[in-house]
Formats: C-alpha cells, structure tokens, sequence
C-alpha cells in the first residue's frame, strides 16, 4: 500500500537561514512574501538571495496580491521564482496573463465556495488553488469538513492554508486530504519571526498524519 504525502509549504520565509531550517525538516516548499502590507514582506533582492540557498528539490513560491501584469512580470523577472501565488483579488484576465502554473488563493466562503471552485477550475493557467481561512496571513481556520465534501470532482490540485499549526494541522489532512498544507503564523513566536522548534514540529506532525 503506498501512502499519500502531503506537501508541505512555509510561507513568509525572510531570509536564507530560515529557508534552510524549512529545507531541513521536511518543507517541499517556501513562500516569499512580496506584498507590502504584510509583516513577511521582503524585496526581490532578498527572495533572490534565499533562492539561492535553497537545495535542490525544495520550491520557492512568490506570493503576490493585486499586482498589475506589467508589475508582476517586472517582479517576476527580478526574482524568477518557478511558482507564484496569487493571493488577492485578480480577475480570470490578469491570472491567465500570470501564467501558467500559478497557484490562486481564495478565502473560504460558505456561500461563494462552489462558484469559486467553478470560476478557478476552469482556467488552464491555475496549477492549483489555495483555500485560506482569511484573506491571508491571519492564521484563521475554517470548516474543513464542509470544504471536503465539494472536491471530489475538482480537477485542480488544493492547498490548505489557514490557523494552521502542529496540533491541528494532522485533523485539517484527515478531513480535507489536501494535496499540500500552508503555514505561516503558525510556526511563528512573532509576526514575521519563524521558530524552529514549531517549524520542525508541524513538519513532523504532518508526517505522522500521513502514516
């Protein structure tokens, strides 16, 4: 019997130390934070350098929210990030343009969900959506349960994201069994500091999940 492996992302990673602490217990992927209003916010310079220390096989995600086309491309090719993450409220014209391969974050919404499943599902140039419990960063749960039962015919890849942390993120996997887990202040002693301690637990407790 082969087990399922949850991905796992550690977003609002601010400088390479922190990046390769995430490598080293067990992270597929990072997250650099290119929206300014955010306390992990950094600068394509910096995102470039953490790039660089990052070992071969472990995914560096660019975070972006609202950002004209013109302005994310000029992002884009001052940090060359392999994946972006969309995570404000783009319209179907701008995610195309940012494409392919980006990931598109949504909050979730009891009354909205279905139709933004619909909405980004459709689209050739979403790898996959991320469902937050807020707009982002706000370390907000959500219903899992409910989200679990309107996937089954959903053809994109999900990420789960929201308040979570090494003590619930185990039930989030059981009750969603997302393609790949999110965190960022969940693995925090502070806006934007990252904590080893928590970061090696919650890699840990997504792997006892999976088993």
């Amino acid at each position: 019997m082969t087990t399922r492996r949850t991905r796992i992302k550690i977003c609002g990673v601010r400088d390479p130390e922190t990046a390769e602490v995430c490598a080293d217990a067990g992270a597929d992927a990072i997250g650099l934070m290119f929206v300014p209003s955010s306390p992990r916010a950094i600068e394509p310079a910096a995102g470039l350098e953490i790039m660089g220390a990052l070992p071969l096989f472990v995914t560096p995600v660019g975070v972006v929210a609202d950002l004209e086309v013109d302005a994310f491309c000029d992002l884009e090719s001052e940090c060359p990030a392999p994946v972006f993450q969309l995570h404000g409220r783009e319209d179907e014209k701008t995610v195309r343009a940012c494409g392919p391969g980006v990931v598109k974050a949504f909050k979730y919404d009891a009354a909205t969900i279905d139709s933004q499943l619909k909405r980004w599902g459709a689209i050739d140039e979403v790898e996959a959506v991320l469902i937050d419990g807020s707009s982002g960063g706000e370390g907000k749960s959500f219903d899992w349960d409910a989200l679990r039962s309107k996937l089954d015919a959903f053809p994109k890849r999900v990420i789960l994201a929201g308040g979570l942390h090494s003590g619930n993120v185990a039930e989030a996997i059981r009750a969603v069994r997302p393609y790949a887990v999110d965190v960022s202040s969940g693995v925090e002693s502070a806006p934007g500091v990252k904590d080893r301690d928590k970061i090696a637990a919650f890699c840990a407790a997504v792997r006892e999940a999976d088993a």
